[in-house]
């Protein structure tokens, strides 16, 4: 499964001193069979995250799958 993220900005870790990123949309990705269903609410959109590997195993686990089966991407931004 590909998902799609749209960035917004965080704060900085007070653990490592990172800057870090909230999810702004969360949708499966548009395929040939889908159109870019938003999925947002499968996630806890105020959490701050530090990477998109991070998110990436997040909704792995929160949708039960491998990690292997879950692919997330930043949404190009729009022109």
């Amino acid at each position: 499964m590909l998902f799609e993220y749209t960035r917004r900005r965080g704060i900085r870790s007070p653990v490592t001193d990172a800057p870090t990123f909230r999810v702004g949309k969360l949708a499966q990705a548009r395929t040939a069979d889908h159109t870019g269903i938003d999925v947002s609410h499968l996630i806890d959109r105020s959490y701050n995250y530090h990477s998109s590997r991070e998110l990436h195993w997040h909704l792995a686990d929160r949708l039960g799958l491998a990690p292997a089966a879950v692919m997330v991407r930043e949404a190009a931004a729009a022109a």
